[in-house]
């Protein structure tokens, strides 16, 4: 993230409000527009294509069957995604550039290989009753969202965003719009559309970083290294992406709260529509996040490494440590602040939203406690973030699993007590999660002075 950072300190340089507004929406659409342009396209292409009032059974399924792939796909390349992301970091940080794209490719064999074989497994065994046009969609689709998460992995490390939307927008462009023009000929057309458009987002991705990347061979699998696998980011990833689709998955493996809608493919029709609304009111707070997070702490957390570096006096040190303290927590509460009052905001215009787009009102109170989870969400992220500068996996891994037990726990009770409680579980469990991580976060930055100077034993928290 240090491109991020480097390119918003140079907006807040200009010392203005127009710089401060500009660094703001530059934070906004860097991190939220990627998967803000997705959600709002999926949305679309089943508005666009409603009949006399009904969407066609087709969009139905094509949704369903996407939300799957997307949520599994992430799920399975959360194994490696952090994993890769180290690794990357590493190897920049020893002026080994040239080995990232040959690694880059050999993680792409390896996950594309075992993505192919475990997606024709699945359907072609669970999905008798669809034609052989759809379980090769499907296939290939799953793939090609697997490659472009991994792709997702280095772009992180570039400063090229507004090429990164600009793939991510004409990528789901051609979707939505061979989708409409498909709307006639059924379920696969949408798939196509969809397969289509994913393969020009791969495209523009692997472009991106061929171009940024120098090779001084074409595969390698030095990120296999026993030396270099941090098994800690293995499950840290893992976790975090079951963790959140868990109380999805819950929701849609229900009888009570879902229905079938392809094969073995369930929906809870009244669940995903208010939690997928609830995640458009996080973009002030994702924003915040990148600015805050990226700018005022990681600045006070290189000038602390560097004072320790050169041999600055101890009260310099000690001035940067307790600098690096007060923005985390700042940062923190700012992100909590902002996130609060977009709350307010949806929690006050969702009726009015819910009409506009069709919803029942009856959505309303799922809504609101969505939008309090997500705006949770943020802050949760927050703290994994500072985490991941302190270099504390252990407690990284510990947060994510929490979270993934309590929310699928938690959730599951919220589905026993009936719909008044629904979506309690997924906000519940961020809450206690946060709790348990802001008591870790201040214990570890008021000991953090020590155990920079003291000797560590990192094999712990491989």
């Amino acid at each position: 993230m240090a491109g991020i950072g480097f390119e918003l300190r140079k907006l807040l340089r200009k010392d203005s409000y127009f710089g401060l507004i500009r660094a703001y929406l530059y934070a906004g659409i860097i991190s939220s527009g990627s998967w803000i342009i997705s959600i709002i396209a999926m949305l679309l292409l089943g508005f666009l294509t409603i009949t006399k009032g009904q969407v066609r059974e087709e969009v139905a399924q094509f949704q369903t069957s996407v939300t799957y792939l997307i949520a599994f796909s992430l799920v399975l390349t959360g194994f490696v995604q952090l994993l890769f992301t180290r690794f990357v970091s590493d190897e920049l940080f020893s002026q080994r550039k040239e080995s990232v794209l040959p690694n880059f490719y050999g993680l792409l064999s390896i996950v594309t290989v075992f993505a192919l074989l475990l997606s024709a497994m699945f359907f072609f065994s669970f999905f008798p009753k669809q034609d052989l046009t759809y379980k090769l969609l499907m296939v290939v689709g799953f793939v090609l969202l697997c490659n472009i998460w991994l792709g997702a992995v280095l772009l992180s490390s570039l400063k090229r965003y507004r090429t990164i939307v600009l793939v991510f927008f004409i990528g789901y462009s051609v979707m939505l719009g061979l989708g409409y023009l498909g709307q006639n000929h059924g379920l696969n057309a949408y798939l196509g559309s969809f397969v289509v458009g994913h393969f020009m987002l791969f495209f523009g991705i692997m472009f991106t970083i061929i171009e940024e990347y120098p090779a001084n061979k074409t595969f390698a699998f030095d990120f296999l290294d026993k030396e270099k696998v941090y098994l800690s980011l293995v499950g840290v990833g893992f976790f975090y992406n079951l963790g959140l689709w868990i109380d999805k998955f819950s929701f849609w493996f229900t009888p009570t709260t879902s229905d079938a809608i392809i094969g073995p493919l369930r929906a809870s029709i009244i669940y995903d529509t208010p939690i997928f609304l609830a995640y458009l009111s996080i973009i002030p707070g994702m924003a915040v996040f990148l600015v805050r997070m990226e700018t005022d702490f990681s600045e006070y957390y290189d000038k602390y490494f560097d004072a320790v570096l050169h041999g600055a006096p101890l009260s310099h040190i000690t001035e940067m440590h307790n600098n690096m303290i007060i923005s985390a927590r700042q940062g923190i509460f700012e992100i909590a602040r902002l996130q609060s009052i977009a709350v307010l905001i949806t929690i006050v215009m969702g009726p009015t939203l819910l009409n506009f787009l069709g919803v029942s009102l009856l959505y309303t109170n799922l809504l609101n406690v969505d939008v309090v989870g997500t705006g949770l969400q943020i802050v949760f992220l927050s703290i994994l973030n500072i985490f991941f500068y302190l270099d504390r996996r252990a407690r990284a891994l510990l947060l994510t699993a929490m979270f993934a037990l309590t929310n699928f726990v938690f959730t599951g009770i919220s589905i026993n007590l009936g719909p008044f409680f629904f979506g309690y579980g997924f906000a519940s469990s961020l809450l206690l999660c946060i709790v348990v991580g802001l008591y870790l976060l201040n214990k570890d930055l008021q000991r953090f002075q020590y155990t920079t100077f003291m000797p560590q034993d990192t094999a712990a928290i491989k």
